[in-house]
């Protein structure tokens, strides 16, 4: 009779996909082996294996459930009654806290998608360009562009510039997190550098010529 999962099961597995992803961010995909990520878990190796069968799975399963989270996101925002300003405001608010607890695997994603073979590369950047064509879409419609419009794309793109590489600045504990980060990401993009304001001070924007 084969024996059942354990209580604790999908805990575990999430559990072991944070503790990789925290050693393949500071340590590079190509430079971690399981008998780390088993030590950083406390497991034995073989129990390790009993979770995920090796580096590879967990790599595609770092990537693939982090996108999908992302993506899951752009979906739920479509489903919402905002529009315009109000709508991008939450969307870009929204995805700056989802990076609160995904620096690691956000790390991950970016910098050893290249590993992933072909299938599972492609499945992954297929959610991500979903995920960016959502943005665009809602960058479109508060700008009153025409859906595909040529500026709509690069501006979402230098939106993200701005979010996808906060991991490498912000401190741990420090004044600003990513709840603070959110609103401020939003009056940068929006409305410029007269819009931006610390927390808690009102806001000085210029008014429009």
């Amino acid at each position: 009779m084969a024996r059942g999962r354990a209580a604790n099961y999908d805990d575990q597995r999430d559990m072991i996909l944070a503790r990789a992803a925290g050693l393949f961010a500071q340590r590079g995909y190509p430079s971690t082996s399981m008998n780390q990520v088993a030590e950083a878990c406390g497991l034995s190796k073989a129990t390790l294996y009993h979770y995920y069968r090796d580096k590879y799975t967990l790599l595609v399963s770092i990537a693939d459930d982090h996108v999908s989270r992302l993506s899951a996101l752009v979906e739920d925002e479509a489903s919402l009654a905002l529009q315009g300003e109000a709508r991008l405001r939450h969307f870009i608010q929204r995805i700056v806290a989802e990076y609160a607890d995904a620096q690691d695997a956000h790390r991950v994603l970016t910098e050893d998608v290249k590993f992933l073979e072909p299938t599972d590369r492609e499945r992954v950047l297929g959610k991500e360009r979903k995920v960016v064509a959502g943005f665009a879409k809602a960058v479109a419609e508060m700008r009153g562009d025409k859906p595909g419009k040529a500026l709509s794309k690069p501006l979402t793109m230098l939106l993200f510039g701005m979010i996808n590489w906060m991991f490498t600045w912000m401190k741990p504990g420090g004044d600003l997190d990513h709840a603070a980060m959110g609103p401020i990401v939003a009056d940068l993009f929006i409305g410029g550098l007269g819009a931006v304001a610390a927390p808690g001070s009102p806001v000085n924007v210029r008014p429009a010529s």
